[in-house]
């Protein structure tokens, strides 16, 4: 063989030995669906048009502690988390209730949480409502990857039993596959079964048995295993949330601050863990300073 020969024979090996590396990377797992996964990152949102993971530079968390007031349903998300970040069996879990006392919050503080305590924790994944329809594509990138992975769907609710709610439904008991191992799914929600009371009465009215349209209804609520239920504060755990905000960000207010956060409340309607955060976000404008976590 000539120098020329051999050196064309080289280059045709080079090339086919490229190919079948290219090949590995698109048929290795987490690598289908045409989607991408990020190297680096402890939180992303999910671009259905792309079927890839966008970055997420900073989520704002409080710390566990300042959550004040669901103490009960605080201890049951993370222990089924820290369970499911160290690669045993755990659950779907549902939050729902009342609105601004702390669901979706919760949810990014237990986040937290693990980025800080456990060396190899689980991303956390968005995925907007009215992207659901590409869940499955999103558990199909994910499946296999070497990365636990937690999937967050905030203020997840249905008029009706459509597409999307049988879509998810199907999804979340994972079909043939089963649901992937490195994967679990966390809602937040109003409704505890995600579709209106009215919804159900409805279906009974168009002669279908109500037992069965009851059926229908939490079906999907079925899928999470973990049920959190959130109920709004009394006074004390309104102003002891205040307290909390109060001491982390050490906003010194020579006057008594109590009467004010009352007030404030009453303006509102409601006393909420979200209710507490806006006033001391307006008292902290008061005393010039910004605060946010």
């Amino acid at each position: 063989m000539t120098d020329k020969n051999k050196q064309s024979f080289e280059e045709q090996i080079a090339r086919l030995t490229r190919a079948v590396d290219a090949l590995a990377d698109a048929i290795k797992p987490g690598a289908n669906a045409g989607g991408k996964l990020p190297n680096t990152g402890n939180a992303f949102v999910f671009d259905a048009d792309a079927c890839a993971l966008q970055p997420v530079a900073h989520v704002s968390a409080p710390p566990l502690s300042l959550l004040i007031g669901i103490d009960r349903v605080k201890d049951s998300l993370l222990e089924n988390s820290e369970r499911f970040a160290n690669g045993f069996s755990a659950n779907n879990a549902l939050l729902w209730g009342a609105r601004g006392m702390g669901k979706s919050t919760l949810v990014k503080a237990v986040h937290r949480y693990l980025v800080e305590n456990i060396e190899q924790a689980p991303a956390l994944v968005e995925i907007h409502r009215e992207d659901i329809a590409a869940l499955p594509k999103l558990l199909t990138l994910l499946r296999g990857a070497e990365r636990r992975f937690i999937l967050y769907c905030d203020d997840l609710s249905f008029n009706r039993p459509d597409q999307d709610f049988k879509a998810l439904k199907s999804v979340l008991e994972g079909g043939l596959e089963g649901r992937p191992s490195n994967v679990i799914f966390y809602a937040t929600s109003n409704r505890r079964h995600m579709l209106p009371r009215q919804m159900i009465d409805q279906e009974g009215a168009t002669g279908i048995h109500p037992n069965e349209a009851m059926d229908e209804t939490i079906a999907l609520s079925d899928r999470f295993g973990l049920w959190l239920g959130f109920h709004p504060c009394d006074q004390a755990e309104y102003l002891a949330i205040i307290e909390g905000y109060l001491a982390e960000f050490g906003l010194n207010t020579a006057e008594d601050w109590q009467p004010a956060a009352l007030e404030w409340a009453k303006t509102r309607g409601n006393r909420s863990g979200r209710t507490a955060w806006q006033f001391v976000q307006n008292l902290a404008g008061e005393l010039g300073q910004f605060v946010k976590f």
